[in-house]
């Protein structure tokens, strides 16, 4: 069952003094629990981990996503399967429950998760039992120095103004893409919480086999948030652009990690804010 993205409504616009009801379209924001099932074939246990404000769709992409920028999972291959939830009394939240199934023979320790998985739409860390956990088992050594020409970077906005299909219906929408080296598309995911676009996007492309992430280019529809930086760290990306500002703590990350980091990349002009060596004027 697919879920609708959006919701319609009635509303009443003021304009120049005018008085109109109109009919208009808004993004669509429900919960999505994550089940986690583990242990051997004759012993399984069940542990609720996550609960995440989502637009509805690519729920089984954003789970397997979540897992993995966590750490919680190392690649596809630790799961046997992502199934929604349907046997529950509650028939509203059949498809707002997801479990994921690890291999018998995954080693999964519950005890190393400290952080308290409820997750808003806006934040993507709310709950961490400190800050000591925030910062993951990242692939900090040296990633691909491939160089960018300003034109390339420079043309990766439009580029992801034309994919963001529900924002333009509703204005309300996160949205981020991965391109090549050379401006390519290659995958593109919207959510109403920036943290869950690029868990779905990094969840699509693990689940199709494309291990693209480390000669490629996030860009983010908004702020550069620290977030959103440790999973792009967790998928190994070297060149992250965000329309918006990035962070302290993004910065601080980014360069911890080897990542390009651009900010306010709209209207002909970009910042760079670290990893410049691999662009070129």
């Amino acid at each position: 069952m697919n879920k609708p993205a959006v919701a319609a409504t009635r509303l009443i616009r003021y304009e120049n003094g005018e008085q109109t009801y109109k009919e208009d379209l808004l993004a669509v924001e429900e919960p999505l629990e994550i089940r986690l099932g583990f242990g051997s074939k004759e012993n399984r246990e069940q542990q609720k981990i996550a609960v995440t404000m989502r637009t509805p769709g690519n729920d089984f992409e954003l789970a397997l996503g979540f897992l993995f920028t966590e750490g919680i999972i190392k690649n596809k291959e630790a799961i046997s399967s992502i199934q929604y939830c349907t046997e529950l009394q509650t028939k509203e939240n059949n498809f707002n429950v997801v479990r994921v199934e690890l291999n018998d023979y995954i080693d999964f320790d519950l005890s190393k998760l400290q952080r308290n998985f409820y997750t808003t739409s806006s934040c993507g860390v709310c709950g961490k039992a400190s800050i000591d956990a925030v910062y993951q088992q990242c692939d900090n050594t040296t990633k691909p120095q491939f160089t960018l020409a300003t034109s390339l970077l420079l043309s990766l906005p439009d580029a992801l103004k034309n994919l963001q299909q529900v924002f333009a219906y509703t204005g309300g929408l996160h949205a981020c893409a991965l391109f090549n080296k050379t401006g390519e598309l290659l995958i593109s995911r919207e959510d109403v919480g920036r943290h869950n676009a690029l868990d779905k996007l990094i969840g699509a492309c693990l689940g199709s086999n494309q291990n693209v992430f480390t000669e490629s280019i996030l860009l983010l529809s908004g702020r550069a948030s620290f977030e959103l930086i440790q999973k792009a760290a967790m998928a190994g990306i070297p060149v992250v652009a965000s329309v918006g500002a990035p962070s302290s703590l993004a910065l601080d990350l980014a360069k911890e990690n080897d990542i390009t980091l651009l900010g306010f990349l709209r209207e002909q002009r970009f910042n760079v804010y670290c990893g410049e060596q691999r662009i070129i004027p």
